[in-house]
């Protein structure tokens, strides 16, 4: 099946390309599977259709109070980045109102649109992006920090003042995508995946150089092993230059 659409059919479609039933692969299974392991590694740390973008929702509990982070280790698998913490809500009581009427932007909505059928936007767009200008100047983004082998949000705020138990948080983040037929069929996949077990039969046959067969046939896995590196090489820099999602730039 020239379309892989599990793991295993990915590594019988590699090992045809490399020649086999006709040609005898001096590789064992294990090694193969650690190349797969390897080539799935680089495809979900560059590709862009290695990862999928989630929003992850967290209630707010009194230990992530004291610990001043969310602990993501027992709650959603395979987050290797957070891009973004949306507003956390500052802490409030349950008489607190659901609205202060003195705050500009009410004030706005009261004296600028209380006719909504007549009512001009352009004003209110305006002055919301330039509250917003303001916000960013003054106050700039959540601060926060993240490790993936940690697995936990670090907010770099006063937990005690700004964070209440039991608000929620929604953080943007990137998740890496396995469960997927489709993904087994990428086509730089099934290239890099066929060309690591290559260099790796090529690194087995090496340690036989000189040595001949019956019929004065050689062995060379020399070549084989830097025809490997080369085409290695050159899937990478494919990888970086065209699937790779360029950096974001840092504000602030």
């Amino acid at each position: 099946m020239s379309t892989p659409s599990s793991r295993e059919e990915l590594k019988l479609y590699c090992l045809r390309r490399l020649g086999f039933p006709v040609i005898q692969l001096n590789i064992d299974d294990d090694q193969i599977e650690d190349r797969i392991d390897e080539a799935l590694h680089v495809f979900q740390e560059f590709h862009f259709d290695g990862t999928r973008e989630i929003l992850l929702k967290h209630q707010v509990t009194e230990q992530d109070q004291i610990n001043g982070y969310i602990d993501l280790a027992n709650t959603t698998p395979d987050i290797i980045g957070v891009t973004k913490l949306y507003p956390v809500p500052a802490q409030a009581t349950s008489t607190s109102a659901s609205f202060n009427m003195f705050d500009i932007t009410y004030q706005i909505r009261l004296n600028e649109l209380y006719d909504f059928t007549s009512a001009d936007y352009v004003y209110f767009v305006l002055a919301q992006q330039h509250l917003r200008t303001l916000e960013m100047l003054f106050i700039g983004e959540q601060p926060i920090r993240f490790n993936r082998y940690h697995k936990r949000i670090y907010v770099d705020v006063n937990w005690t003042k700004k964070i209440a138990v039991g608000n929620w948080m929604l953080v943007h983040c990137r998740q890496v995508l396995e469960d997927s037929d489709e993904f087994w069929g990428d086509v730089w996949l099934k290239k890099y995946t066929t060309c690591l077990i290559k260099e790796q039969w090529g690194s087995n046959l090496k340690k036989f150089a000189g040595v001949q067969l019956p019929g004065g046939i050689a062995l060379n896995g020399q070549q084989i092993y830097d025809e490997a590196v080369q085409e290695k090489d050159k899937l990478e820099q494919e990888l970086r230059e065209t699937y790779e999602e360029p950096c974001q730039f840092i504000v602030g």
